[in-house]
């Protein structure tokens, strides 16, 4: 038997289970990776978005992140754009019925899609298609035929058109049909697994079902979290203005990310970036012990994100930006300059000097003991990176302007 080209089943689950919300059902998926494994032929594995809006942002990313990590394992990742179910608008999470969108708006807004999800998912690896190829060809029969197979109790027991319901707000038919319509995406691509955001997952169960009616297995699903947006209280999005662009400046989206709060940063680690589960963990112990600080790790994860979509010098350039745009930016204009005299080298070796003794020196604080305090609390910096240690010395041998921020007083000082 020639070897399979996946790796193994256990391990292919634990990679894709990262940041995942639910998988519906474990079982099948799990069934599902090891007859994949067994005979050597690849999962098909897609995501279907409307292009209703021109631009992604970083919440998008997140469910397209998860289909490059099924790509990455060697399955088949399809990219399917709706660009016949966006002219009827997807009713999930809409309080009133959607105006619908034209055709050249949809055109227009599919174009600039590819261009940003190639950002992200390997081109040549993505198989791309359009459900106007088959909803545009069905007829009335069709479409009287695929209504047969689902009951309009079902459908109304969804939470959007059930609350529209109860406040006497009216719903258009053609609502009605969307997660039919899009469920012969899953029918004609013949998927074992579909990708969506966990908002999306009444209309992702009625594509099992009714895939399972039309005479295929059923496939599994894997919903994704919602991405907050910079507010920290919202989904990300372009209409309440808490979104991070894919295609924003690399200065501005280093910017944007650094917004965060510190507790957010933990949900933008898992969703989006490819560290593992435990590698944030122990991040979040060594925050909570106060040996990192939540700016170093949020330095870290805007540089990352950068760095995925503008490249490494683009993502070193935004950091050096921001540090000097933002931090240094800070620092008050009668913030004072001094110098540590030659005779308060004291330190290890000739040239250098506690961190501690400095801090006296410079009138940051009156006591070694409570400089030593500062420092463990992770309350000084240096060059806006936190120094938890309480034996730092400064290597004073080559002359340097540093900034020394001791609380909320900020120093600079000269070596002579």
């Amino acid at each position: 038997m020639t070897p399979s080209k996946f790796k193994p089943v256990e391990e292919q689950l634990a990679y894709l289970k990262k940041g995942v919300a639910e998988i519906i059902p474990e079982d099948e998926f799990k069934a599902k990776l090891a007859q994949s494994a067994k005979t050597g032929k690849p999962l098909r594995v897609y995501l279907g978005v409307d292009p209703t809006a021109p631009d992604i942002h970083l919440g998008h990313t997140v469910v397209l992140r998860k289909l490059k990590h099924f790509q990455d394992l060697g399955h088949t990742a399809i990219f399917l754009i709706g660009d016949f179910s966006a002219m009827i608008g997807d009713p999930t999470g809409q309080s009133e019925t959607r105006p619908p969108l034209t055709r050249e708006q949809v055109d227009a807004n599919a174009k600039t899609y590819l261009a940003q999800v190639f950002k992200i998912l390997d081109k040549e690896k993505t198989e791309v298609r359009y459900n106007s190829e088959w909803l545009s060809k069905m007829s009335a029969e069709d479409v009287v035929r695929l209504c047969s197979h689902y009951r309009l109790a079902r459908m109304l027991e969804r939470e959007d058109f059930r609350s529209r319901l109860d406040k006497g707000q009216p719903i258009s038919v053609h609502e009605l049909l969307y997660p039919l319509l899009t469920a012969i995406d899953a029918v004609k691509l013949q998927s074992d697994v579909e990708l969506g955001a966990t908002e999306q997952k009444f209309n992702l169960l009625v594509h099992r079902e009714i895939q399972r009616e039309y005479g295929l297995p059923g496939q599994a699903i894997l919903t994704m979290p919602i991405l907050v947006g910079l507010d920290g209280q919202r989904k990300m999005s372009k209409s309440l203005g808490n979104y991070v662009g894919i295609t924003e400046a690399p200065n501005e989206m280093f910017k944007n990310i650094m917004r965060i709060s510190d507790s957010l940063m933990w949900s933008y680690l898992e969703l989006l970036t490819d560290r593992s589960t435990e590698a944030i963990k122990n991040l979040q112990r060594n925050v909570e012990a106060g040996t990192t600080h939540p700016k170093q790790v949020k330095l870290s994860l805007a540089n990352e994100i950068v760095r995925g979509f503008h490249g490494e010098g683009a993502a070193t350039k935004a950091q050096a930006n921001w540090v000097t745009e933002v931090s240094l930016g800070q620092v008050p204009a009668d913030a004072p300059i001094k110098s540590l005299p030659e005779d308060n080298y004291i330190g290890s070796e000739q040239g250098k000097m506690k961190l501690s003794r400095a801090l006296v020196r410079l009138g940051a604080t009156d006591s070694r003991a409570k400089a030593e305090r500062l420092i463990k609390d992770g309350a000084v910096e240096i060059d806006n990176v936190v120094i938890s240690d309480p034996t730092f010395e400064f290597d004073l041998n080559v002359p340097k302007k540093y900034l020394l921020k001791a609380g909320k007083q900020k120093f600079y000082f000269v070596v002579q």
